[in-house]
């Protein structure tokens, strides 16, 4: 592992403020800014579009889509590329050829833009969605238990988060994917939260679909992400959004089928310079340590966060044991949330509400300093008075 400090100084952002809206979006290295607009430029000076650019522009594509299927131990070719989390998870939500009477099952803690998906398949196919109760298991409770009460014979979809956006409570989805497939059911898995905080390895936990995003934990530009999709399962998932990149065509330019892989999801005219910028990012992560070592201090900074957040009065944090993720949500007693993230934004302290449950919302990543959560912890103190 590298010098942290000198690897903080990689990422401008983190130099004039303290940074804990990892989860929301994360700050860029410099390196990945200008790999964008070195590209931008490249490409322009080329010419956009013409034979000369197609032949840059194809293999920086394809090592964009490399370098993200390492991060998950997948085959590059299962890997289709997105603009966020929530347009992967609607190529998965709407690429299902729902019936009336299917089922879809959300968990409690869902993203409003994947709530608002399922409520529109829902009216538009006459398909009954439910909501099932984990938000209750955060500290007792078993989670692929509740799952399986609240399956069904014609539950088609089962939709959850890896890492709960709420609260970071970090779902079971081992023994998940085992309870949706002893019952024919599908299982998306929204990792906005999760990719770029654990360990991965989608091959081996065997879900079906796993939607993520660049611009978060991986600290990549907006507008760049990405849709895993087991090979197993691509029969089964029809195209949501069609373009000239998901297609096969014949001498005519005639469409004539879908691609092999996961190129058949895709429209066309990605943009080059932000993936090119996501995978400079990626790099970056990897140069300070393995997945496992980041994970290994962001674990160690939560549990640290945990520790002092419990040490004050007035405060109560959600989870009563040091979380297994980068988020760490609490409560006051005495104040207003938003009051309090307001206030810490003026002494240039960046956290976030979250409405449900009504907490406050602490990210911290490997490259937060423990001296900055001793100063979050000063500064909540002396607010609280």
């Amino acid at each position: 592992m590298n010098n942290l400090h000198l690897h903080r100084a990689q990422f401008p952002a983190l130099s004039n403020k303290i940074y804990f809206n990892y989860g929301g979006q994360g700050p860029m290295p410099q390196v990945a800014m200008d790999t964008i607009a070195q590209s931008q430029a490249h490409i322009q000076n080329i010419g956009p579009f013409g034979s000369e650019a197609y032949s840059w522009i194809s293999p920086q594509i394809q090592a964009s889509r490399e370098a993200i299927a390492s991060l998950l131990n997948v085959p590059s070719d299962t890997i289709t590329l997105t603009g966020n989390v929530t347009v992967g998870c609607n190529i998965a939500m709407w690429g299902i050829d729902w019936h009336p009477g299917d089922h879809l099952l959300l968990s409690d803690c869902e993203h409003p833009g994947v709530i608002a998906t399922a409520g529109e398949i829902a009216r538009r196919f006459a398909v009954e969605v439910t909501t099932c109760p984990l938000m209750a298991t955060l500290n007792e409770g078993n989670p692929s238990s509740i799952i399986a009460d609240n399956l069904r014979p014609h539950t088609r979809l089962v939709v959850l988060s890896h890492v709960l956006w709420n609260t970071g409570q970090v779902l079971p989805i081992d023994k998940i994917v085992e309870v949706c497939r002893s019952n024919k059911s599908l299982l998306l898995i929204d990792a906005a939260q999760s990719v770029g905080v654990l360990p991965l390895d989608l091959t081996a936990l065997g879900v079906d679909f796993y939607a993520f995003t660049g611009h978060k934990w991986l600290c990549g530009p907006a507008g760049v992400g990405g849709l895993y999709v087991r090979p197993e399962a691509r029969s089964s998932l029809h195209p949501t959004f069609i373009g000239l990149n998901g297609v096969t065509t014949n001498s005519q330019a005639q469409p004539t089928g879908w691609q092999p892989d996961g190129r058949r999801y895709e429209v066309s005219t990605l943009s080059t310079s932000l993936y090119v910028g996501l995978k400079a990012a990626i790099t970056i992560h990897e140069q300070w340590g393995t997945a496992a070592e980041r994970y290994e201090r962001i674990c160690q900074n939560s549990q640290y966060l945990w520790q002092k957040l419990n040490s004050l009065s007035d405060v109560k944090c959600l989870k009563n044991s040091p979380p297994e993720s980068g988020l760490v949500s609490f409560q006051l007693s005495n104040q207003p949330s938003l009051k309090l993230v307001q206030y810490l934004e003026s002494q240039k302290i960046l956290t976030r509400t979250i409405a449900n449950p009504n907490c406050i919302r602490v990210s911290v990543h490997y490259l937060t300093l423990e001296s900055e959560i001793d100063q979050l912890i000063t500064v909540i103190s002396s607010s609280l008075g």
